[in-house]
């Protein structure tokens, strides 16, 4: 049976075993030796990443053909109006390609959400809002661009689930082994 393995990755964590100027990797974080992340999550952006020590399942995890479903919450500058959920959701032309449509919503502030340092900007002037994003692909850095092009900028992104799991029970750093199976189950 393939180990998996569920990490919350800190914000400033690089999603690589190595660095060459000194930085938080996940070495700093998992233990053990020949699993590797199936996909990344920049360094700005804190949650879920998922570990395998298994090849295919990490090319089932990560490559959009799977459509294995990423949710994320992204905490954003400003308040969305309907609008400019709808046009999340039919997909947003970003120059270099258009997202595929994907599901948005605003929620609440996530209960239990842990503080991240450093922390986030906060402007007295700007209100921020929550929204819920559930994408099938994942380009780089593509829930960010997704909402300034909409005109509410990311502050804080944290991917809460990828497929069947989540970071339910996970504080920032900790990790915990998961039920490979649930992939064909999810």
């Amino acid at each position: 049976m393939p180990r998996l393995i569920l990490l919350n990755k800190p914000h400033g964590v690089l999603t690589q075993f190595t660095s060459t100027d000194g930085r938080l990797t996940l070495k700093d974080f998992i233990p053990l030796p020949g699993v590797y992340a199936a996909g990344r999550l920049d360094a700005d952006s804190e949650g879920l990443v998922v570990l395998t020590d298994d090849g295919a399942m990490q090319a089932r995890i990560s490559h959009p053909r799977h459509k294995l479903t990423k949710t994320y919450w992204a905490q954003v500058e400003g308040v969305p109006d309907p609008e400019a959920i709808e046009r999340l959701q039919r997909g947003v032309d970003l120059g270099d390609f258009v997202t595929r449509p994907c599901r948005a919503r605003m929620i609440d502030e996530p209960p239990g959400l842990w503080p991240r340092h450093p922390p986030i900007r906060y402007r007295l002037d700007k209100p921020t809002a929550w929204l819920e994003l559930a994408l099938q692909e994942g380009k780089n850095r593509q829930v960010r661009r997704m909402t300034a092009k909409v005109g509410f900028p990311t502050l804080r992104l944290i991917r809460w689930a990828v497929g069947p799991w989540t970071l339910a029970g996970l504080a920032p750093g900790q990790w915990r082994e998961a039920d490979a199976s649930a992939l064909s189950r999810g």
